[in-house]
């Protein structure tokens, strides 16, 4: 289970959170904890006691390009991320 402190939003586990200027989350009825984004993103994704992924502080520190990536692997598309006109990246 991940700690409380390093979530980015101890009140919105999954987000939505603002990164680099994308909005992310985690459609936590989607997802399966298959762990896929976090194997891609360490420093964006774990699980929680739910096993249902949760968005750390440390997204911050992660290149946009590896936070989609993690979003890809998803196996049920469960990371949406939009761009700051409110575009969505992905899914598409």
């Amino acid at each position: 289970m991940v700690d409380d402190k390093k979530l980015y939003d101890e009140k919105n586990p999954s987000g939505p959170v603002v990164t680099r200027g994308y909005k992310v989350w985690v459609d936590r009825s989607l997802c399966i904890g298959a762990a896929t984004c976090i194997a891609v993103s360490e420093k964006s994704f774990n699980l929680d006691s739910e096993a249902k992924a949760v968005i750390l502080k440390t997204i911050d520190e992660e290149e946009i390009e590896n936070i989609i990536e993690a979003a890809k692997a998803c196996p049920v598309s469960a990371i949406i991320i939009e761009n700051e006109k409110g575009n969505r990246i992905f899914p598409k």
